[in-house]
């Protein structure tokens, strides 16, 4: 089955080529969402045959290589394309092509009676097609042709509505501000490949190469570099601080979009490819310890952001971000499978909590159109109740928001409350890592507040929507509702495969199957971490029992407050607003990010744009250009006046001429 593993990213290319080429034509919705759907499914089933076959070898043979075709050959540059199978990449092929099944399928009805809903799914497919290159590519130049065909596909997708201003600047602050991470994974590229052939001889962009010559390497130094640049990559596509302001605004885009991006494609990116170096990563203390920082610090920011919106989709964006950044915590603290295993989470309970927000929004969009009301359908306050017309989105909308909340039971529990864990016991980071616990355990608070105060917001207390629109509301179709069910699920009890070992014993000694499966992928990271570990690490089973009680009541007096605040008494946030108005502005508006970076580099950008049109362009260019032109035209302005068409004139000019002739012989 292995073999087959070029089938994976051909199929969404077929679907793609299909659609894109021929869907105008076809026009039937059933037909073209239906070989979208298919094509994603298709590979849904490849990978679940890899993925069987995979769990029936050893784990010393769970690595392959695939060569389709040798690519470029250059001296001592050598890049095919290649893909490469081992327990990572199969954990993120089952992610993308899973929940990107599902989100196909959801779309063939929330996307029903749209213009362009063959655009549509011919760019999910090319989605999905750039993200499975990404995973699978055994190079870096593979990986990067995914990167930035995901980068691409992002543009085209948060810009669907093309017609829309907000649209089109959402997907140029996208494609732009991921420009300017994919320099960095650039300048990573370049110095790590310089590095290893000019003072190792190992010319090479090949992961598993690199991972044979990772010994070589110095920790530290020139590692350093290549590692923080490959972050700033990271930082790009997985919307961490700076460069996190595109994916709240990708919200643009339609709701299909978000869950795929949100949830199993893009902005995992990073996390995947910290994740595929490990190996490299950890032979830098410092940069470790950047991306464990910078991590934690996303995600309590993003997390307060999310308290205040009142968009739907928005505060779920402003929870990826915090979100993302608790990956990255983990991937900073050499954390890895921690990691990984919280992106797989996050993609089953952020999927299904993107989608019914999507299926609110469409029945808000159907009940408000035939009530003639223009009030935003988006728009939390102006809903409330719909749990009662909406059962389906509601529970599975719950189950999702209790497993996002690191509720005992649910399958964001295991994950958050492992990294956590982790981010306080590593022994990479000393002192710090009392303050990394800290923020995290702050950031899963604001969690749970920001995400049951949109639960009720949303479907409890008195119905805020228009009394003409009530009676329009219901349930969304089983299109719609189908894939909500099955990432519900998959939201309560995804955690399962992954049980921390002090629970594993209290049911007779499960062992940890996630974390022993990418064990191989991870081993030799970790091997290297020692060289630099820190004794005295926090590592006993009590204190774990501790924290882990600790992480639950927090989540808890989250959720409290939302409840206090949001259905027994109403009145608060109001009272708390006015109370604290410069807070709250701040927040909404937050923290007044974009403004500060319109006033740092959008503004000086535009002012210094203009400068070379109007100052160099207008007056030196075409200065230069018109000026030469001018003095041509005065020219030819004189001497026309001696093409009269006179014959007389010509008689005069010809006898001067000869005068002239004869006077210059005679009297020099």
């Amino acid at each position: 089955m292995f073999d087959n593993v070029w089938l994976i990213p051909l199929f969404p290319l077929i679907g793609f080529l299909i659609n894109g080429f021929l869907g105008k034509k076809i026009k039937n919705e059933a037909i073209i969402g239906g070989i979208g759907t298919l094509a994603i499914f298709g590979s849904f089933l490849v990978s679940c045959g890899i993925l069987i076959e995979m769990i029936s070898r050893g784990p010393e043979n769970r690595v392959f290589e695939k060569v389709l075709f040798p690519w470029i050959h250059a001296g001592n540059f050598k890049a095919d394309m290649a893909f490469l199978l081992d327990p990572l990449s199969v954990v993120m092929i089952m992610v993308v092509t899973g929940v990107g099944s599902l989100i196909h399928l959801y779309s063939i009805g929330y996307m029903h009676g749209e213009e362009g809903f063959y655009r549509f799914f011919a760019y999910l497919n090319l989605f999905c097609m750039s993200m499975l290159l990404l995973v699978l590519g055994n190079n870096m130049l593979v990986m990067f042709i995914g990167w930035e065909g995901v980068g691409l596909c992002s543009y085209l997708l948060i810009g669907y509505y093309f017609h829309k201003k907000s649209a089109g600047d959402a997907a140029k602050k996208a494609f732009v501000m991921n420009r300017v991470g994919d320099f960095g994974f650039l300048v990573g590229l370049f110095t790590l490949y310089w590095w290893l052939g000019d003072n190792a001889n190992v010319w090479t962009i090949n992961f598993m190469e690199i991972k044979k010559a990772a010994h070589l390497l110095p920790y530290g130094g020139v590692v350093t570099v290549a590692t923080l640049c490959f972050f700033v990559g990271a930082t790009g596509k997985s919307a961490q601080i700076p460069l996190f302001t595109w994916l709240p605004d990708a919200m643009e885009g339609p709701t299909p979009v978000s869950a795929l991006i949100h949830a199993a494609t893009m902005v995992t990116a990073g996390v995947y490819m910290i994740g595929r170096m490990s190996f490299v990563f950890i032979k830098s203390p410092d940069t470790m310890m950047v991306i464990a920082v910078v991590g934690a610090a996303t995600a309590i920011f993003a997390a307060t952001i999310g308290t205040a919106q009142n968009d739907i989709k928005r505060v779920l964006a402003y929870s990826t971000v915090s979100q993302l950044g608790f990956m990255f915590l983990a991937m900073g603290t050499g954390a890895f499978a921690a990691g990984i295993f919280h992106l797989m989470t996050h993609a089953f309970f952020k999927a299904c909590l993107f989608l019914g927000s999507g299926s609110v929004i469409h029945a808000m969009h159907y009940a408000l159109h035939h009530a003639h009301s223009h009030d935003d359908a988006q728009d939390m306050r102006n809903m409330g109740g719909l749990r009662k017309s909406m059962p389906i989105t509601f529970i599975t909308f719950l189950v999702s928001t209790i497993a996002i909340s690191g509720i005992p039971g649910f399958s964001g529990f295991f994950s958050k409350d492992e990294i956590l864990w982790q981010a306080f016991s590593n022994p990479y980071h000393g002192g710090l890592n009392i303050v990394l616990w800290g923020i995290g355990a702050v950031a899963a608070c604001f969690t749970a507040f920001y995400m049951f105060r949109l639960v009720f917001m949303t479907f409890y207390g008195e119905s805020r929507i228009n009394p003409k629109a009530k009676s329009h509301l219901h349930e969304s179709p089983l299109v719609i509702t189908i894939p909500l069910m099955v990432l519900g699920f998959l939201a309560a009890v995804g955690g399962y495969i992954g049980l921390p070992k002090l629970v594993g014993d209290l049911f007779g000694g499960i062992p940890n199957y996630f974390e022993q499966w990418l064990e191989p992928v991870f081993e030799q990271a970790q091997e290297y971490g020692h060289h630099y570990a820190q004794s005295g690490g926090h590592h006993n089973v009590a204190l774990e029992w501790g924290l882990m009680g600790a992480s639950v009541v927090i989540a808890l007096v989250g959720i409290t407050i939302a409840f206090t605040m949001y259905v027994k008494n109403t009145e608060l946030p109001g009272k708390f607003t006015s109370t604290f108005p410069a807070l709250h502005r701040a927040v909404y508006n937050k923290w007044y990010i974009d403004e500060l970076y319109d006033f740092l580099f959008v503004n000086p950008c535009k002012a210094f744009g203009n400068f070379l049109w109007k100052g160099f362009d207008v007056l030196v260019v075409d200065g230069i250009v018109n000026g030469v032109a001018a003095v041509v035209k005065g020219w030819s302005s004189a001497f026309r006046y001696t093409e009269t068409g006179y014959v007389h004139n010509y008689a005069f000019v010809m006898a001067a001429g000869t005068v002239a002739i004869l006077g210059y012989y005679i009297f020099r």
